[in-house]
């Protein structure tokens, strides 16, 4: 994972703690950043040396191949090793990023503005596109602040001659992909017409490409953001997990997509092992099944729910009975059916939660 130009690895501290439940995470600083040291260079820095840089540290740790995250200028290095390196690249998200950002005289005048004054000459104009107006966490938007400050100018100035001579265009059609494309609706650096045009052109070449638009944030998206920016980068790493895609297309398909959205959105620490659980084995492996239909499963899981007494799982999927094809009339067989096997008491239950589901959908 590599973050933005004048942040460190702490950026990225709300993504990786659900990550690390699943992945071996590395979150490389960029030269001059957080932990890492501004080499003295003659000539003006390329992506394509930044992108070396990743390569040393991944042989430096025996890493072969890996998904490659980053935001900003993190996910430009993404973009160069998906292009150049497809050989070390699995998965690629990235994050309010672009395949060409120009003009050059901007980004030389900020490296040779850093070098004379220092990072505090600079802070103001950098931090007005980071965030919309409506972040309100002062502390994150210190410790950020801190962050730059601390940043070597010397190594932000070489991050900054690497993006005035960058342009990734001509090479996105050999990304082997997938990738997803996260950008924030209003960020003023790169907006999201650029992430289209790098989606498109990663699409010619025959590549999954995926934009997905992020609301109420600016340029620092992992931040302002950081649930929805989790639960997308998890969705699209974990796609090759045994059982996950398909768990989540069939949890989608049953139970919504506005659902499935609050439930990754919700996903902690604590949770998200549970969360892949469910996605890999009752949604990939169980619902998956060719012995019985999606309407028959329905059937089923509403008589479960309503004799266990588990009220909002059972409305859940009696929302979920609709969408799978259960008409009104079939639902409510399978509530007198149980009631004789259950109970009436857990029918007459059953009956007023199912009636407060239908009443909202206006089919009764």
């Amino acid at each position: 994972m590599g973050s933005s130009l004048g942040t460190d690895r702490h950026m990225w501290d709300a993504q990786a703690r659900l990550l690390e439940r699943r992945y071996r995470v590395v979150r490389y600083e960029l030269r001059g950043h957080g932990r890492s040291a501004s080499p003295h260079t003659d000539a003006p820095t390329t992506i394509a040396d930044l992108g070396e840089d990743v390569l040393r540290l991944m042989d430096h740790l025996g890493v072969d191949r890996a998904h490659q995250v980053g935001l900003s200028i993190g996910g430009m290095i993404a973009l160069w090793l998906a292009e150049h390196r497809p050989d070390r690249v699995r998965r690629v998200g990235i994050v309010c990023s672009a395949a060409f950002l120009p003009p050059a005289e901007k980004w030389l005048t900020r490296a040779a503005t850093v070098r004379a004054q220092g990072m505090g000459a600079i802070w103001d104009g950098v931090v007005a596109g980071w965030f919309t107006g409506t972040f309100a966490d002062d502390a994150a938007r210190e410790r950020m602040h801190q962050t730059f400050l601390a940043v070597e100018p010397e190594g932000y100035a070489q991050c900054c001659e690497a993006i005035a001579g960058m342009d990734l265009r001509p090479d996105l059609a050999s990304v082997a992909g997938p990738v997803l494309v996260l950008a924030g609706r209003q960020d003023p650096a790169t907006p999201p017409t650029m992430a289209e045009e790098l989606v498109d052109g990663v699409r010619v070449g025959g590549a999954e490409a995926r934009l997905e638009l992020v609301d109420d944030a600016a340029h620092i998206a992992a931040v302002q953001r950081p649930a929805t920016v989790t639960r997308l980068l998890l969705d699209h790493l974990d796609a090759d997990r045994p059982g996950h895609a398909a768990g989540m297309r069939v949890r989608r398909e049953v139970l919504g997509d506005a659902h499935v959205d609050r439930a990754q959105e919700a996903t902690t620490p604590l949770n998200a092992d549970f969360q892949d659980f469910i996605t890999r084995y009752a949604w990939g492996d169980v619902w998956t099944r060719p012995g019985l239909d999606r309407r028959t499963r329905s059937a089923i899981t509403l008589a479960l729910l309503m004799t266990l007494g588990h009220d909002g799982e059972f409305q859940m999927h009696v929302r979920a009975a609709l969408r799978n094809g259960l008409s009104v009339d079939e639902i409510r067989e399978v509530l007198l059916h149980v009631a004789v096997y259950s109970g009436v008491p857990v029918a007459n239950h059953a009956y007023a939660l199912a009636t407060e589901v239908l009443r909202a959908e206006g089919l009764v």
